[in-house]
């Protein structure tokens, strides 16, 4: 557990001056250095520092930025797919086989971007989903997220292979956050997590069920890329390790009975992220999820599988609204978030721009990720004569 000296350090860094920008980076490095239980950074590591407002075009180009600051084995981590990457492009050129017909006589705005999930309000319907090690990306990493996500006034997704442990994170801010769990072969481990995350006040589980088989990620390969940095959830998984050595640990068969043991454990929320198959959607509506995350891994795992976007709508059928539907994978522009919103989806997950946005500018630069992307997706609206969320899941796309 958080010992309380460096619970109340991170509590302090996460109060209104903070917020505002009077504590700066070095603040929050050296409070994460000193009190952390063992050293973030090994073997020469090192990744962004600043915190500061990002002036940003759109989120496109922010990958290219963030090459420039996150070491090549880490940005390949963070920034690669599976195989040929077929799938990881698919996910962005999906949205453009769809189209945003403008409506301007209807009379509608100004636009309301405010939505909610398992009665959590949001600031708009994007909310950062579960993304592994954010110390490949900055020295403040999952705290530095955890600031920035309560900034912008949105969830946060927790992973099981994050950087800081659980209790760490979900003191760094008074957000609500989910924690995801990779099930792991050892059962008694996997409960252990996920008793940890109820106790430390998470609001529900990602339960991630497309990690049975290790993707082929070809730039770690070229890169020889081997964590440098421990996991602070994982008391085995230490520095050094491999993606294969890391992936070893996790359960190579999931079925409803996962579900139904998380939904046990912990009495929260369970979303089952990585659903691609309308089939697997219903079964794990039976096996009682509260909803269903429409994933495809930001196209790290299976190669050659369908862009996530494609997807959607079948499996939009297939829920039929008995539970909320979340969305990730190729969201750049507001535009896209428009587009999977009209296609079914409730709420969308911002992966690698937030990650990105991290290392350029700390939390600071996750909040201005969201400032923008939030800003498209009003201009959108409005020029689609949509003046709520609910409005735009009314429009049919060309």
């Amino acid at each position: 557990m958080i010992n309380e000296k460096r619970r109340r350090v991170i509590k302090s860094l996460t109060a209104g001056s903070a917020l505002a920008g009077i504590a700066g980076q070095s603040i929050l490095s050296k409070a994460l250095a000193a009190e952390t239980p063992h050293a973030i950074y090994t073997d020469g590591y090192s990744a962004g520092t600043e915190v500061k407002r990002l002036l940003l075009n759109d989120l496109i180009e922010i990958e290219g930025m963030a090459s420039k600051i996150i070491p090549a084995g880490g940005f390949g981590y963070i920034s690669g797919g599976a195989g040929d990457e077929w799938t990881l492009h698919e996910n962005r050129t999906a949205f453009g086989r769809k189209q945003i017909i403008p409506r301007v006589l209807t009379g509608k705005g100004p636009v309301d971007l405010k939505s909610q999930i398992f009665g959590i309000p949001l600031t708009s319907p994007i909310i950062v989903p579960p993304i592994g090690s954010h110390g490949l990306a900055h020295i403040s990493a999952e705290a530095g997220t955890a600031m920035g996500a309560a900034a912008a006034g949105t969830i946060m997704g927790v992973s099981t292979v994050s950087t800081l442990n659980l209790e760490q994170v979900a003191a760094a801010s008074n957000s609500p956050k989910w924690f995801q769990l990779y099930m792991m072969q050892d059962i008694g481990f996997s409960r252990e997590l996920l008793q940890r995350a109820k106790a430390a006040g998470y609001k529900a589980i990602v339960l991630t069920v497309d990690t049975t088989a290790t993707g082929n990620r070809e730039a770690d390969a070229r890169n020889h890329f081997k964590f440098p940095l421990q996991f602070g959830n994982l008391t085995s998984g230490g520095a050094g390790g491999s993606i294969q050595q890391l992936n070893s640990a996790f359960a190579i068969t999931i079925d409803p009975k996962v579900i139904e043991f998380a939904i046990k454990e912990t009495g929260l929320p369970v979303i089952v992220k990585g659903i691609e198959h309308p089939d697997d959607a219903r079964i794990a509506i039976d096996a009682g999820a509260a909803a269903i995350q429409v994933s495809n891994h930001g196209g790290r795992q299976l190669d050659g599988s369908p862009a996530t976007f494609t997807v959607l709508p079948s499996i939009a059928k297939a829920v039929n609204r008995r539970v909320p539907i979340i969305f990730d994978s190729g969201i750049r522009r507001g535009q896209d978030v428009f587009k999977a919103i009209a296609s079914g989806a409730d709420v969308v997950g911002l992966g690698r721009p937030v990650i990105y946005g991290l290392s350029l500018g700390g939390w600071m630069g996750v909040q201005s990720v969201f400032e923008l992307i939030n800003k498209e997706l009003a201009m959108v609206m409005q020029l689609a004569g949509a003046e709520t969320i609910e409005d735009i899941k009314h429009i049919a796309l060309a």
